[in-house]
């Protein structure tokens, strides 16, 4: 799946299209230089679209949550979505209708010292926990936001029953109004 030039390992998750990409830094006593993205070396990933906007975040307190964020066509997106200082729980929930993994999630930890980047496909929701204090997210968006195609998930859905590590100790108020999943929810049409 890699060439031997590639600085990323890609690895499955159990949910249908997303995967895990460990970044290969090069270092030596000095430090290390690290590739956060490649548009050749995650072509497969990536498609024939381009990487429209580069977000950072920082929430400063642990146990904080934010999400479930997505967007609905024509600005859904992919999000290449890595943790840069401190540790958070990363979350994806599988929106696409005709997917073998629709409403399931997959939770991996990110920090600064793991080299992960979960790779999450159109048709997603996307939020995470803080662990620590100072978290500091880096997001590459395929598509720019969009207030007007902007949708989201209550993160305390019964129906997801999301295991959040630690006690919430903050969310938005826009988060804290995002609905749970209704029994006719059909999913996110791309």
């Amino acid at each position: 799946m890699n060439s031997s030039n590639n600085k990323f390992q890609v690895l499955a998750t159990p949910l249908h299209d997303l995967v895990l990409l460990k970044r290969q830094p090069v270092g030596d006593a000095r430090g290390y230089l690290e590739r956060m993205f490649c548009t050749s070396d995650l072509q497969a990933q990536l498609g024939n679209r381009k990487i429209e906007q580069i977000n950072h975040t920082l929430t400063e307190k642990a146990g904080t949550v934010r999400g479930l964020h997505y967007q609905i066509p024509p600005f859904a997106e992919i999000k290449f979505v890595s943790c840069i200082r401190g540790r958070v729980l990363d979350v994806a929930v599988d929106l696409r209708p005709d997917s073998p993994t629709f409403l399931s999630h997959y939770a991996v930890e990110l920090s600064e010292f793991n080299h992960l980047t979960l790779c999450i496909p159109e048709g997603f929701a996307h939020g995470f926990q803080t662990l620590t204090t100072h978290c500091e997210m880096l997001y590459f968006h395929s598509a720019p936001y969009t207030a007007s195609h902007e949708a989201g998930l209550n993160a305390l859905d019964p129906r997801l029953a999301i295991q959040w590590p630690l006690p919430i100790a903050e969310r938005s108020n826009r988060d804290q109004q995002h609905p749970n999943i209704r029994v006719d929810f059909t999913g996110v049409l791309l």
